[in-house]
């Protein structure tokens, strides 16, 4: 598992500050409530990143590098998955923020069930 985007994250993380600190000095009167939907505006970018960082540095994103014995099992009927190349996969965040993750297709050379595996 690839685990190397502490820089990434630190760099977006201080954005995130600059960006409260500056829109905190453009709206000096603003409601708690106001700087409550702007901080989780900011830090849904911060959650998106990570989140498609983690998701991408998964074992599974990548199939053919991983021996048969150690790929996930089908849910259906427990084969080891084998892989069909690599898609993309668009998805929403809670945030509304949107993540592209480019992953193995995984498909069970037993039953023939397709799909992205989770992890």
């Amino acid at each position: 598992m690839k685990a190397d985007f502490g820089s990434r994250w630190q760099a977006l993380s201080e954005d995130v500050q600059n960006e409260m600190r500056a829109w905190r000095l453009q709206h000096p009167r603003a409601t708690f409530s106001e700087m409550e939907t702007t901080l989780d505006e900011q830090l849904d970018r911060l959650r998106a990143c990570m989140l498609e960082d983690m998701a991408l540095a998964s074992d599974v994103a990548d199939l053919c590098s991983m021996p048969p014995k150690e790929r996930p099992p089908c849910p259906h009927c427990n084969a080891p998955l084998g892989p069909r190349g690599k898609d993309k996969r668009c998805l929403r965040t809670e945030g509304d923020q949107l993540i592209t993750l480019e992953r193995s297709y995984a498909v069970c050379p037993t039953c023939g069930v397709g799909f992205f595996p989770s992890g």
